[in-house]
């Protein structure tokens, strides 16, 4: 996916820019456990403990959580090398987020694994 014309991708490196996204594994969980994060993204390719991980932390503490991007993809568009964890800790980013992933989902063809959201994985 290209940064130019990803919305998702260009949100996240804005929401980087102006101070309001942590990234990596160790920032994400801390932001979700202070109560901070709104939103986590965690890329499609991130490992199946990592996945497990951020699924069940997010679940416990009622955060939105998102599979997407590759980990080349999350990390240039906030510019850094690889990131597989990102956590958006302001409400208006993480909500306009949300609306452009869900509207993505929506364009994908039917079982497309590309972007899932927490609900549809306890389905």
């Amino acid at each position: 996916m290209r940064l130019k014309g990803n919305k998702v991708l260009s949100l996240l490196g804005l929401a980087k820019r102006a101070g309001k996204l942590v990234s990596g594994e160790f920032s994400t969980e801390a932001a979700v456990k202070s109560g901070k994060a709104y939103l986590v993204v965690v890329s499609s390719e991130a490992s199946g403990n990592t996945k497990k991980k951020f699924s069940n932390m997010c679940a416990y503490y009622q955060v939105p959580l998102y599979f997407y991007g590759a980990k080349e993809e999350l990390g240039r568009c906030i510019g850094q090398e690889f990131r597989a964890s990102l956590a958006v800790t302001d409400q208006g980013f993480s909500e306009a987020l949300i609306r452009q992933m869900e509207s993505l989902k929506a364009l994908l063809p039917q079982g497309t694994k590309q972007l899932q959201n927490m609900d549809e994985r306890r389905a």
